[in-house]
């Protein structure tokens, strides 16, 4: 099998590379093409354009930032008429419905089409530990079991097409949510002089203990946001598509959205591609932040 990769940014490289280290056979195109340079380098076959990629592979991974860009690059006339007979695994984050008129376009011009988004961050990218949730047929979330695993050891089969999609914009709202929390409670216990430690080995020893808290806990104190795991600006785009859907739901969103406008605040005082969890000085200093 020859796969192509479409879409080598933070989380597309290592996970290209783990192919690569696979020694299955990769062709890969990114629109900035020097992201590409670290595949060349250890042996990757580089297109110049999208349908070049699409024409030289049976199976096509997709991990490209929106929809839009994944109209752009892969249903565009010359792509899409190149699609005949190949599968997509479209693995980046969007909306269910999204992903349903995708593969509608995908099936029309004779290709196959399943969805595979992941949970996890840059270091799971690099170690092949992702959370690959899989919206499709079962037989080919069968199928393609052998490929995913190289992203993460156990692929887990939600449903149709779209239902993967939804899980995936779930649990990204949890990231959002528990972060900005964690964050506050941080932010307060300092600000009143609760030594730091203590209020940790509470925590860690109650059923409100979280993981992604220790993974956070460092960066906030040491105020180092660079080298992203999850840049802020990728969150938000991913709490708005959560946004977007729960309200045709009925939902009360007065969490998340205040979450979000969170989230904006740490643009203004940071780097679009720092960390997420520089949410802390935007959540401490809020009074600077807002105006107030």
């Amino acid at each position: 099998m020859k796969v192509a990769f479409l879409g080598t940014g933070l989380m597309g490289l290592p996970m290209a590379q783990r192919l690569l280290a696979a020694n299955i056979e990769l062709i890969a195109y990114n629109r900035t093409p020097e992201k590409l340079e670290p595949l060349r380098a250890a042996g990757a076959e580089i297109a110049t354009k999208p349908r070049e990629a699409i024409r030289a592979a049976d199976c096509i991974v997709l991990m490209l930032s929106n929809a839009a860009a994944i109209y752009h690059v892969l249903l565009t006339d010359t792509s899409w008429h190149t699609l005949s007979g190949r599968s997509i695994i479209q693995m980046g984050t969007i909306t269910p419905v999204e992903s349903q008129e995708i593969r509608d376009a995908v099936v029309a011009a004779g290709g196959e089409y399943i969805e595979a988004p992941v949970l996890g961050s840059i270091p799971e990218a690099k170690t092949g530990k992702l959370i690959v949730m899989v919206g499709g047929e079962e037989e080919q979330y069968q199928r393609h079991f052998p490929l995913l695993q190289h992203f993460g050891d156990n692929p887990v089969y939600i449903g149709p097409v779209g239902t993967a999609s939804t899980l995936t914009l779930a649990l990204n709202q949890l990231i959002a949510s528990l972060t900005t929390s964690f964050a506050l409670s941080l932010a307060f216990i300092q600000l009143q002089g609760i030594d730091v430690d203590l209020f940790m080995q509470i925590l860690r020893e109650s059923k409100l203990y979280a993981p992604t808290f220790d993974q956070n806990l460092r960066r906030m104190l040491d105020g180092n946001y660079n080298n992203a795991n999850l840049p802020t600006k990728q969150l938000i785009k991913e709490i708005d598509l959560f946004i977007s859907e729960a309200k045709s739901l009925g939902l009360n969103l007065s969490s998340i959205e205040g979450v979000r406008q969170i989230l904006h605040a740490t643009m203004k005082m940071s780097y679009p591609e720092d960390d997420y969890s520089s949410v802390f000085p935007a959540i401490r200093e809020w009074g600077e932040v807002s105006g107030g």
